[in-house]
């Protein structure tokens, strides 16, 4: 955007309301260009506006210094004129993060983040007059509104490659259609332009890539539509550039490439990115499939690979950044894959934290939300599961077998959850939140009620597995769950912290089930004494023994509110990862000391005095109510 800068934001702000607008700060001036952060201090970075005005940002103090390079003078003493790219390409050293590269018509290398510069290679260009070029099919005269149609300058470098395996191998691009080597640091520089078959001349060079995993290897893409070409142009090299292979095999026609991009552990796996989205190929690109989704149809300008979370990055033109979470099933899809009836992928670790939940409304504020906490379990079906697949004794929430049964154990073999997968041919991505099995499901009446429906507690850091069961197969993968590192607690107050939990959570399901109860029995007492008001003929006695049901259900209700503030504690020790303190403790000792008891007296009224009183009404001919006593609770140790 037209003056708006460049701009920085966290990766995660671990807030409900996810990352927002006030979450972002300007880092750089101008339109908005390359920003390249320094991988061993994250408080500095290099920013640039066009041309080549290239800045390393303190971002404690926001202060810039400016470090364009200038060259030497020459003999008269003039400093040269360089031709730079309205995006300079800039790239630090994957070997030593010191070293920077900068290209206008000449390739720039900084030893010392900018402070100190030399020129390692003589003009790479085609060194083409652009005043001698036509626009559509016309050589422009001086009086017009745009000199050559507004370009700064032509015959300049659009993209640099370092080697990740050899910091002398470095590759270069320019918007004139020149692809050039070196493989000794700068100092011989061959011209490998010719050597792509059915390039026209002149296209401009959108990306080039050295490969990671192989040292000839190389990618290079192009843009022809400046000359009215909408081809897509991709290649391959595994001879230094010497000899190329076109990869565009399954890319549509007509939508020209902006950039490609290398998977940074599976060599096989590339992404390019084109004018109306991305497309990736799994077997280093003799074909493509385009990425879908909810993506939008955008131009992608640029793709990274976020090298820790294995996140797929694509910077778009018009429509923001968009971030495909863990591909891990793209890293471990194959041939073999795809013909498999099942396949179980690696699970990425997990972060259990809090999430931040802001104390009131904040109006004016644009939040988008986090990715779903827990653990990202996905899995391919080489067809629709049928009914022969169903996994045998396994119930889904419907009461039939279910197709498809995710199994989630502790270190121990010990089954922490059981989740009822999709059964349909394809992907597909199951979310587990790291927590138990909710302690029991409410009554339709009172689901979505204030503070949501009922969890278990979250599980200790720890190894899990998880164990798919689908098509007459089981397979399984270990994976990590981590506390939030922001976090610092000894693993005894967490353990602490854990057995407090549990012991709420044993209280929950008893709890829910005596007030349910309590509420259908207050509800049939008041019913009966109802019926008792309209018959006059009635005994007394029956009377009396409502009232007295009534008055104990009112006594059981009161305590239970009681111990149901206690067991509320939990609310406490859920928002913050600390010891439970004693007040925590002693108020879920006093519900445990009173939980057993009152439901004790509630099965009573259950299993005695109701039944009394149903006999007596129904010696009289007034209907008698049913009722099931509810189960009494066992504390767990501590």
């Amino acid at each position: 955007l037209q003056d708006n800068g460049s701009w920085c934001g966290p990766s995660n702000t671990l807030s409900s309301q996810g990352i927002r607008n006030r979450d972002w700060y300007n880092v750089g001036s101008g339109d908005g260009f390359y920003t390249v952060m320094d991988p061993t201090n994250p408080h500095l970075m290099f920013a640039e506006s066009q041309g080549g005005r290239v800045a390393r940002v303190d971002l404690n103090s926001m202060e810039r210094t400016y470090v364009v390079p200038v060259g030497q003078p020459d003999e008269a003493g003039e400093l040269p004129r360089f031709r730079w790219n309205w995006n300079t390409p800039i790239v630090l050293s994957s070997h030593d993060p010191a070293t920077i590269y900068v290209g206008s018509n000449v390739l720039f290398r900084s030893p010392d983040r900018g402070f100190t510069w030399e020129q390692i290679s003589p003009d790479l260009t085609r060194q083409i007059d652009r005043d001698t070029l036509q626009i559509m099919g016309t050589r422009l005269s001086r009086p017009i509104l745009s000199r050559n149609d507004g370009i700064s300058s032509y015959g300049n470098f659009t993209t640099i490659s370092e080697s990740p395996l050899n910091p002398a191998l470095i590759y270069i691009g320019t918007d004139d259609g020149s692809v050039q080597v070196t493989r000794d640091g700068g100092a011989t520089w061959t011209d490998l332009t010719g050597n792509f078959a059915n390039l026209p001349e002149r296209t401009y060079v959108s990306k080039v890539v050295a490969s990671r995993f192989v040292e000839g290897r190389v990618y290079a893409v192009f843009d022809g539509h400046r000359n009215n070409d909408f081809d897509p142009y991709a290649y391959v090299s595994e001879d230094f550039g010497e000899s190329w292979r076109p990869i565009v095999q399954g890319l549509p026609q007509l939508w020209t490439i902006n950039v490609i991009a290398e998977h940074p552990r599976n060599a096989n796996l590339l992404f390019i990115g084109n004018e109306i989205g991305v497309y990736y190929s799994i077997d280093r690109g003799d074909s493509w499939t385009r990425l879908k989704n909810n993506l939008p149809t955008v131009p992608v300008d640029d793709i990274v690979v976020h090298p820790r979370d294995n996140d797929l990055v694509i910077g778009t033109h018009g429509r923001g950044i968009w971030i495909m979470d863990d591909i891990t099933p793209l890293e471990e899809m194959s041939n073999t894959v795809l013909a498999s009836a099942a396949h179980l992928f690696s699970v990425r670790q997990a972060t259990s934290y809090n999430p931040y939940t802001p104390q009131g409304w904040t109006p004016g504020t644009l939040a988008l939300p986090n990715p779903p906490q827990g653990a990202r379990i996905r899995y391919y079906l080489g067809q629709d599961v049928n009914e022969a697949g169903a996994v045998a004794g396994s119930a889904g929430s419907n009461g039939e077998e279910t197709q498809v049964k995710l199994t989630i154990l502790d270190s121990s073999g010990e089954v922490v959850r059981e989740l009822d997968g999709p059964g349909t041919a394809g992907g597909h991505e199951m979310i587990w939140d790291l927590r138990l099995s909710p302690p029991y499901v409410p009554e339709q009446s009172q689901q979505g009620g204030f503070g949501g429906a009922p969890r278990g507690p979250k599980v200790l850091p720890g190894t899990y597995t998880v164990r798919l069961e689908a098509a007459g197969s089981s397979m399984s993968t270990d994976f990590t769950v981590r506390l939030d590192p922001r976090i610092e607690i000894t693993r005894a107050d967490l353990e602490a912290r854990q057995a407090a939990l549990m012991s709420m959570y044993a209280l929950a399901k008893p709890l829910y089930e005596a007030g349910r109860r309590v509420r259908e029995l207050t509800q049939q007492v008041a019913e009966v004494q109802e019926l008792l008001g309209d018959n006059e003929d009635a005994p007394e006695s029956i009377g009396e023994a409502a009232t007295a049901i009534s008055t104990e259900l009112g006594g059981i209700t009161r305590e239970l509110g009681q111990a149901n503030r206690g067991a509320r504690a939990s609310f406490m020790l859920e928002g913050s990862t600390t010891r439970p303190s004693p007040d925590v403790l002693l108020q879920l000792d006093m519900a445990w000391d009173k939980v057993p008891g009152l439901i004790e007296r509630l099965n009573a009224v259950i299993t005695t005095q109701m039944p009394e009183l149903n006999a007596q009404l129904n010696e009289h001919g007034i209907r008698p109510l049913p009722g099931d006593p509810v189960e009494v609770p066992r504390k767990p140790t501590r």
